[in-house]
Formats: C-alpha cells, sequence, structure tokens
C-alpha cells in the first residue's frame, strides 16, 4: 500500500463521517458492500477507477475528486465541475462594492421586480438557463444594492426581497461549478437580505436554498433540519398559499436531508407532510419561482428513495411523474437525470440513456453541468451495453467529457 492510497483512505472516511453517512448507505448508493467501503478507508484497496471515483466523491459530498486522491497526481479536470464562461463575471459582479455618495436616480421597484421576475422566467422556461441568466445577474445585483441604499422604509424592504431572490438565481447559476465559496456566499447573502426585509416567505424561501449549501458542504443534518423547522415557524400556512407553498417545500427540504443519511423513515414522514400539502393546494398550483406543487413533489420523491437507498422504489416513483406539470425545463431536466440515477442503480443502460438524452433535450445546460451525468455518460461510453455506447460518445462529446477507463 502506498501513502497515497492509505491518505486516500483516510480522506474518504472523513468526508463519509462528516456527511453522517453509514458504510452500509454509501456501499449501497455504490452499489457495493459496507466491507468494501471499509477495505478502501483501511487503504486496503487501490484507488478505484474514475466511474467510481466520481460515484463515491458525489454520495459523500466531494465534488472536487482531486481533494480526495491528493498527491496521487490524477487528473480529474475532465470530470470536476464544468464551467461556465460566465463566471468571472458573476463572481466579479458579486464582490463588487460601490462607495460614497449615490449620483445616480435610483430604479423604480416595480421595474426591479419585473426584472428579477424576468430572470427567474429565464431560469425556469429557457434551455440554455445559465447563459441566459448570467447576461442579468451583473447589472441586476449593482442596481438593486443601489435601490436598497437609495431608499427607505417599506420601500428598502421591498427591495431587500427582490435583492434576496437575485442572490437565489446567482446562487443557482453557481451551483455545480468550481465555486464553491460564492455558493455559500449568495446564500448567506440571501439570508441576511430576507432577514433585513423581515419577511417571513423570504425567509423561508433562503432557508430551502442554504439547505442545499449544508448538505452539499455535508452540514451535520441536525443543523440543516433545524433551519428548516425554524424558518416554518415563521410562517403562517393559513395566511395564503404562497405561505402554504413555502411551509411545504420546507418540509421537503427536513425530507432531503434526512434521506441523505439514510433516515428513510424520517424522510417519508416529511415528505408525506409535502404531499398533504401539495393535495391541498390543488393539481394545478405552482409557486411561482420556488415551484412547489404536485409535480415537484412527486418528483422529489425519486430522489429521497435514491438517497434512502431504494432504487426500485425510486424507479416506481419516477413511473408516477408527470415531468410536464412541472413549470420549467430546468427542474424538469433535473428530475429526468435523477430518474436516470435510479435506473444506473438497476443496471438498465438502455433505460439511463433514453433519460439523459431527454433531459439533454429540455435543457442542455443542465445536463451538462450535472455531476451524475458527467460521470454516468462516461462509463456508458466505455463499458456500457453495446446498444447505447455510441449515443453514449455522442452525449459526453456534447457536454464537453472525454471517455476514458
Amino acid at each position: 500500500m502506498s501513502n497515497d492510497e492509505g491518505t486516500f483512505g483516510k480522506r474518504v472516511k472523513a468526508a463519509r463521517e462528516r456527511a453522517g453517512l453509514t458504510r452500509p448507505v454509501v456501499g449501497q448508493l455504490l452499489g457495493k458492500s459496507a466491507e468494501w467501503v471499509k477495505a478502501v478507508e483501511n487503504g486496503r484497496l487501490q484507488i478505484p477507477r474514475i466511474h467510481v471515483l466520481m460515484r463515491l466523491g458525489e454520495i459523500i459530498g466531494v465534488s472536487d475528486i482531486s481533494e480526495l486522491v491528493g498527491d496521487a497526481g490524477m487528473s480529474a479536470v475532465t470530470y470536476n465541475k464544468s464551467s461556465h464562461h460566465a463566471l468571472a463575471d458573476v463572481r466579479r459582479a458579486l464582490t463588487a462594492y460601490h462607495f460614497g455618495e449615490i449620483s445616480d436616480e435610483p430604479e423604480t421597484v416595480d421595474s426591479l421586480e419585473h426584472r428579477v421576475s424576468r430572470a427567474w422566467k429565464v431560469w425556469h422556461g429557457t434551455p440554455y438557463h445559465r447563459t441566459g441568466v448570467s447576461e442579468l445577474i451583473p447589472d441586476l445585483i449593482s442596481d438593486l444594492r443601489q435601490a436598497e441604499r437609495a431608499y427607505e422604509g417599506n420601500e428598502r424592504r421591498k427591495v431587500r426581497k427582490l435583492l434576496a431572490q437575485a442572490y437565489h438565481i446567482s446562487q443557482l447559476f453557481l451551483s455545480f461549478q468550481p465555486a464553491a465559496e460564492f455558493v455559500t456566499l449568495t446564500g448567506d447573502r440571501a439570508m441576511t437580505a430576507a432577514q433585513d426585509a423581515d419577511s417571513p416567505r423570504s425567509i423561508a424561501a433562503a432557508a430551502w436554498y442554504m439547505s442545499h449549501v449544508f448538505r452539499d458542504a455535508g452540514e451535520a443534518h441536525e443543523s440543516r433540519v433545524d433551519l428548516a423547522v425554524r424558518a416554518a415557524s415563521t410562517l403562517d400556512p393559513d395566511a395564503s398559499r404562497e405561505d402554504l407553498a413555502e411551509f411545504g417545500l420546507l418540509q421537503l427540504a427536513c425530507a432531503l436531508s434526512f434521506a441523505k443519511i439514510g433516515r428513510s423513515g424520517d424522510a417519508h414522514h416529511y415528505w408525506d407532510k409535502a404531499d398533504r400539502i401539495a393535495r391541498k393546494l390543488g393539481d394545478g398550483y405552482s409557486h411561482p419561482w420556488l415551484l412547489f406543487g404536485r409535480g415537484m413533489v412527486d418528483a422529489y420523491a425519486i430522489t429521497i428513495n435514491l438517497d434512502s437507498v431504494s432504487s426500485g422504489s425510486a424507479v416506481e416513483a419516477a413511473g408516477k411523474v408527470d415531468f410536464n406539470s412541472i413549470p420549467s425545463l430546468t427542474r424538469q431536466s433535473f428530475h429526468m437525470i435523477e430518474s436516470a440515477r435510479a435506473y444506473r442503480l438497476q443496471k438498465e443502460d438502455v433505460a439511463v440513456m433514453h433519460l439523459l438524452s431527454k433531459a439533454y433535450a429540455k435543457s442542455p445546460e443542465t445536463v451538462k453541468f450535472n455531476l451524475f451525468t458527467r460521470s454516468a455518460v462516461n462509463d456508458l461510453a466505455t463499458r456500457g451495453n453495446a446498444l447505447v455506447r455510441a449515443d453514449a460518445e455522442h452525449l459526453a462529446r456534447e457536454i464537453g467529457v472525454t471517455p476514458h477507463s
């Protein structure tokens, strides 16, 4: 055993424990045994092949596999998070600070609200959503910040609620890219803006997006659940449909957090709560930009069953989802990828490739920036069923992955 392999095992163990996952859970999600995971952690097994390594990193919350392999010298550039060409522009916009007097008349709140609404429509309604919002975010953030400084009282609170949403969109753009510190930054700024606006709805939305930050960072599930529960307590579900929808959304946040650590009973308990709320809201309802509704709840049942290590139930859940009922090409594509992930655990390569191709047709940029897709197409192109290998090679080229074993 080399020193690199021993260090690799220790890093895997540390990341797994930080994520609150047991060896059996990690093993089942990988299609391996708990003993296999133990052997890797103890250095008795060598560093696995790239497709297994990528999936392992995804499960234990390590998005850059070079953090695991360390001095082993393996180049992971092709398989790490892809970078959007506008990433640097968005990062600069988030770290630009303006001091001194406000020289220009601030934009009206109604105009700013229209621009934020447009950004959400671009994110949810266009195939190349990252490119679309990257052209809007820098000026939108700058103008909202200027308006926040210029306005007072109720107008300033309105601007802060809009600013929180702009940070949410920025966080979504930054996600699945090599910009982890900026994902955390935008999540924190959104929560600060929501609290400064003294808006329970804005706080609830910020808690939903922060729960994703916490989960990806391997934050203890207790912290994630506590955040969602406390934010939900600020809402009055009887006040409006939007309050009820955001209350339901935070039940989903709890469900996803429990599923991530394999606590299936707790995960399904909270999913059932979200399901009852979706039923109460009715089949035709969907939150204007958070999209909580019947389709979203059904689709997240796939992820919850996957993370609870129940691939059969995940496949069954996928068969019940009407993806077209979700008013977002981005979300439709993501949940199709999650369905592909379920079929991947069932070793049904044809179904996996079919779903990934459908997801790509809906939203190419969702597929390109998804870590499971980047790993799966490499594996299917090099070791997959002969029926799908050519299609996998084609999709790999489309999303910028160079297949190799």
